[in-house]
């Protein structure tokens, strides 16, 4: 298990304040990011791999323009836009953040359909062993290669992983054209009507 460590260290207040240069960037290539992860969880969220700026501050959809935290805190899962550098605050909430491949790469596009495939036989292992409530995939292209479901589409999946059930949501990648940030939080609040968890905005 993974322990939450509430405070940021040093480094972390360094890169959130002045962000990481592009020689520490590329040397991030190849690299990975702890888990924020935890028995029980109500939902674990799953993204693809790690982007080099994420890698290079160890923290989670933390390059500038990614959406997931403000999709989040707008979909009702957390009272507030919590910053990639607080992401084990999601522990809180009962949510945690995992990847499909753990190794960070300049694009998602650099990895191949066996590592994705690979990643999803661990990413199973890691559901049966923390068992969250659901696991939620943030990336349809990525669960379609990975689980062979080429027909898959957001939202509810018909098939169970590690014995719980799967939800597939929009990247929240800037670069997903696709979905523009109201678009993204009212999928992933779907999700969280669907499991009936309280918005914690709502007696505020």
């Amino acid at each position: 298990m993974v322990e939450p460590r509430f405070l940021l260290t040093g480094r972390s207040q360094t890169a959130a304040s002045s962000g990481p240069g592009p020689a520490e960037i590329a040397a991030a290539w190849g690299s990975t990011i702890e888990d924020v992860i935890a028995p029980g969880l109500k939902v674990l969220f799953c993204g693809i791999n790690p982007s080099l700026y994420s890698a290079a501050v160890g923290h989670h959809f933390a390059r500038p323009g990614n959406r997931f935290w403000p999709a989040l805190h707008l979909a009702g899962f957390t009272g507030r836009v919590l910053s990639p550098f607080e992401d084990e605050l999601a522990l809180r909430h009962g949510l945690g953040v995992t990847n499909l491949v753990a190794r960070a790469t300049a694009s998602a596009q650099d990895l191949s359909r066996e590592e994705l495939r690979e990643g999803g036989k661990a990413l199973a292992d890691k559901v049966l062993r923390y068992a969250p409530g659901v696991l939620a995939v943030v990336g349809i292209g990525a669960y379609r290669m990975a689980f062979d479901q080429p027909r898959a589409t957001i939202g509810p999946q018909g098939q169970q992983l590690g014995g719980r059930p799967v939800w597939v949501l929009p990247n929240p990648s800037g670069l997903n054209a696709h979905y523009q940030l109201p678009d993204l939080a009212a999928q992933f609040r779907r999700l969280r009507e669907a499991i009936d968890l309280p918005d914690p905005c709502s007696s505020c």
